[in-house]
């Protein structure tokens, strides 16, 4: 994700909106100022979750969401890299 995503409180925000769906992988900020999330769960949940990170925590803003696919990793969890 792109915008103003760090700083903000952003990874925390995902971790409890993926905690709250059931949702396992994680979050990490990256040096060019985006945020990375990888993310396994239902499709369902995988939608809403998406959806809420193309809009973020209401003190940043999104400018670009890039979603790609893969084989799952098995995540036991969600965790907030650092």
């Amino acid at each position: 994700m792109t915008g103003l995503v760090q700083g903000v409180g952003f990874r925390w925000s995902a971790a409890r909106e993926a905690w709250s769906r059931g949702i396992t992988g994680y979050v990490k900020n990256l040096s060019d100022g985006s945020v990375y999330i990888e993310a396994e769960g239902e499709r369902g949940q995988l939608d809403l979750f998406t959806e809420w990170c193309r809009n973020g925590p209401r003190t940043g803003f999104v400018d670009s969401v890039e979603i790609s696919e893969s084989a799952p990793v098995g995540y036991t969890e969600f965790r907030i890299e650092h």
